[in-house]
């Protein structure tokens, strides 16, 4: 009997493998960033792909996002007597948390299997390998481009789905709720910071990041043949919101400890 026989395999090994190959491919990114000849053309191709899969579904889920956190915040404030603070308690919600992740759960979603599918396809057809063999590198010519370009279309998604879901949340708590206009902002002008903006564009950018890393990723590590790359592109998916979850989860919390909350 062979020792890999004998040996049985560590439980989770395999995952932790996963784990250290997306991370090695992340420096690798990073590394590959500031290389030159830098892929300008491919990558405004790629911004003008994302930014077209992605203004228009993001824009139609911020109005409603926006709406119900500021009808369900409404509703609470008004049985505490606080209806003066809805319009800071909504918009610091949207600013700091949805808007974040309503742009990277739609980058990835859209975007992202886009490019897992069309890493994936490349693989199979053995075009990775020809460019290796051919002394090309295919993270600074493929991927590169297409993790910029995740990246800067999620801080500009990320200011629109703001401003979207800022007014919609006006909106319906003004118009629907009977809310004061004067109220509304004068709270949102207490209360908001330009630190909130920061961390908001900061998820943007790493989410996008992320996004693009992990959909690179499975794109270049399908399981073999078309079904493979379907595979490859619903794993993307998934394992981008379980990441953009917990990171969103140390940022704010980080956050909430160095940046003091503005005084009233």
């Amino acid at each position: 009997m062979s020792s890999r026989e004998s040996s049985p395999h560590l439980p989770g090994a395999a995952a932790l493998a996963q784990v250290g190959r997306l991370s090695t491919l992340a420096w690798e990114v990073l590394c590959a960033i500031p290389r030159r000849p830098f892929q300008f053309r491919e990558w405004i191709q790629q911004c003008w792909f994302f930014a077209s899969v992605t203004i228009l579904p993001t824009a139609l889920v911020a109005i409603p996002f926006g709406a119900v956190i500021a009808l369900q915040l409404g509703s609470l404030t008004a049985q505490i007597g606080a209806q003066s603070f809805t319009g800071a308690a909504s918009a610091l919600a949207i600013v700091q948390q949805a808007s974040p992740l309503i742009t990277a759960l739609l980058v990835a979603g859209a975007g992202g299997s886009a490019v897992c599918a069309d890493i994936g396809a490349r693989k199979i057809r053995e075009e990775i390998d020809a460019m290796e063999v051919l002394g090309v590198n295919p993270v600074q010519r493929l991927i590169v481009p297409r993790v910029l370009a995740a990246m800067v279309v999620s801080v500009l998604l990320n200011g629109l789905v703001s401003v979207v879901g800022v007014l919609g949340g006006y909106f319906f708590n003004v118009i629907m709720q009977g809310g004061t206009p004067g109220a509304y902002l004068a709270s949102f002008n207490a209360l908001a910071q330009l630190p909130d903006l920061y961390i908001s564009e900061i998820k943007a950018v790493l989410y996008g990041f992320v996004a693009g890393v992990v959909a690179a990723y499975r794109g270049l590590n399908p399981a073999g043949g078309p079904k493979g790359v379907g595979d490859a592109v619903n794993q993307a998916v998934v394992i981008t919101f379980l990441l953009l979850f917990l990171i969103n989860v140390v940022l704010t919390a980080i956050y909430l400890r160095i940046v003091p909350p503005k005084a009233i």
